[in-house]
């Protein structure tokens, strides 16, 4: 005779509607250390007499910086540490310039078992510079 045991484990509770945000401004250095550690040297976002010669005018934050701070957001405040992303799908409607002020939102749009569907924007005041949704494992809940 075969005998199997499902454990439940808690998770941390999520629910729809529920919100965070984070902001953070991006300076020169930033971006410099950024593209130092990935080997992204674009000129768009490190020389400011490359960028003017551009339709932006200015140097532009990378994306992927922007969307690591989703990713702060995400692992720090909701659902918050030991969260796994599965998928996201974004995209990017306008630049963030260095020094602009940006706030990451995320709000859970679903809920099925471990799992948590956000949509997720980043700001700078008006401007959305990131939207789109992301997939994620909710983590254990270890309090």
């Amino acid at each position: 005779m075969r005998v199997c045991v499902l454990w439940v484990v808690p998770r941390r509770c999520v629910h729809v509607g529920q919100r965070a945000s984070l902001s953070r401004t991006f300076s020169s250095q930033d971006v410099e250390l950024f593209s130092q550690l990935t080997g992204d040297s674009n000129p768009l976002h490190l020389d400011p007499r490359y960028a003017a010669a551009t339709p932006f005018r200015r140097p532009v934050v990378h994306g992927v910086l922007v969307n690591g701070l989703l990713s702060a957001l995400l692992g720090t405040r909701m659902p918050g540490p030991g969260c796994v992303l599965l998928r996201q799908n974004l995209r990017f409607p306008n630049p963030l310039y260095v020094g602009e002020e940006v706030v990451a939102e995320a709000q859970v749009t679903r809920v099925r078992m471990e799992v948590a569907f956000l949509a997720v924007r980043c700001s700078a005041g008006e401007k959305v510079v990131m939207e789109g949704d992301v997939k994620l494992m909710v983590p254990q809940d270890n309090a």
